[in-house]
């Protein structure tokens, strides 16, 4: 567990960028060959987009700077559990393993609300490591929502 910590403190401050810019703060990065590839926060609000999901952002740069869409050999890190979409983009991808830091009760597809990173029918099963730096995680995302919700 502890070789995974300094790579999720790099998608934590993925994820403050985000807060930085008043998004909901989820960071990713993309880790291969023992350097980051690629980086990604969430830009869902300021881009309106709805794809733009950090993990989905880490993906296409490490794509782009593997010239492959195939991310064999890589580690994907990201502060929240993927949700539906990127779980798939994940599947689709071959990243082999993933690694979160804390669990998304409303739309978890690591094996919260359902498991599409080890889904059986799927031809790629995705290796899961969950509950890196949790609680620093969890409470980044917690205190984003009171915050918003003292504003309103």
């Amino acid at each position: 567990m502890d070789e995974h910590i300094p790579w999720m403190k790099e998608a934590i401050l993925e994820a403050l960028k985000a807060e930085a810019i008043r998004e909901v703060p989820i960071g990713a990065i993309v880790v291969h060959d023992g350097k980051i590839i690629g980086r990604g926060y969430n830009l869902r609000e300021t881009s309106l987009d709805p794809t733009a999901h950090a993990e989905m952002i880490a993906i296409k740069q490490a794509s782009e700077h593997l010239q492959a869409w195939r991310l064999l050999d890589c580690k994907l890190y990201v502060t929240l559990e993927p949700c539906p979409m990127c779980a798939g983009a994940i599947v689709q991808s071959r990243i082999p393993q993933v690694i979160y830091g804390t669990t998304d009760p409303k739309a978890g597809c690591a094996g919260t609300l359902m498991n599409l990173l080890q889904e059986e029918r799927f031809n790629h099963r995705v290796d899961v490591v969950s509950g890196v730096l949790q609680e620093e995680c969890a409470t980044m995302l917690t205190q984003f929502f009171r915050k918003l919700r003292s504003k309103e």
